[in-house]
C-alpha cells in the first residue's frame, strides 16, 4: 500500500472511531445505538490496524543486460584449454536475458580441455 492510501486509511478510520459512537455516548445511549457504537468503533479499529500493518510494495527488480553473441567465428580448445563461441554465465550469474545465434564450431582437443557453443551457464 503506498504511503497516501496508508494515511488516507489512517484517518477515516480515525474519524469513524471518534465520530458516530461518541456522539451516541454523550447522548444516554439506548442498547441499539451501544451496540453500533461498539461495531463502528471495533470496524474503525480493525481498519486502523491493517492499515498500520501494511508494508510497502517492493521495488520492481532491475533487468540485468541483455547479452547476446551472434555470429561469431571458431574457437578451439586445446592442452587443457577451454573454448567457447557464445555467451558464459559462470554459475549462472546476472539477471539480463543470453542469447545465442549461429554461433562458430567449437572444438577441444587433448586431456583437460572444453569447449561449448552457445550459452554456458556452468
Amino acid at each position: 500500500m503506498s504511503p497516501g492510501w496508508k494515511i488516507t486509511v489512517m484517518m477515516v478510520a480515525v474519524a469513524s472511531v471518534v465520530s458516530t459512537p461518541l456522539v451516541w455516548l454523550l447522548d444516554s445511549p439506548d442498547t441499539g445505538q451501544l451496540v453500533g457504537a461498539t461495531v463502528q468503533a471495533a470496524t474503525g479499529i480493525a481498519a486502523l490496524v491493517w492499515a498500520l500493518l501494511q508494508r510497502p510494495p517492493a521495488p520492481a527488480p532491475v533487468p540485468g543486460p541483455a547479452d547476446l553473441a551472434v555470429d561469431t567465428g571458431n574457437a578451439d580448445g586445446s592442452g587443457g584449454g577451454t573454448a567457447h563461441t557464445g555467451v558464459r554465465r559462470p554459475g549462472g550469474a546476472g539477471t539480463g536475458s543470453a542469447k545465442a545465434e549461429r554461433t562458430g564450431n567449437a572444438t577441444a582437443q587433448g586431456p583437460g580441455s572444453s569447449a561449448g557453443t552457445g550459452v554456458d551457464y556452468s
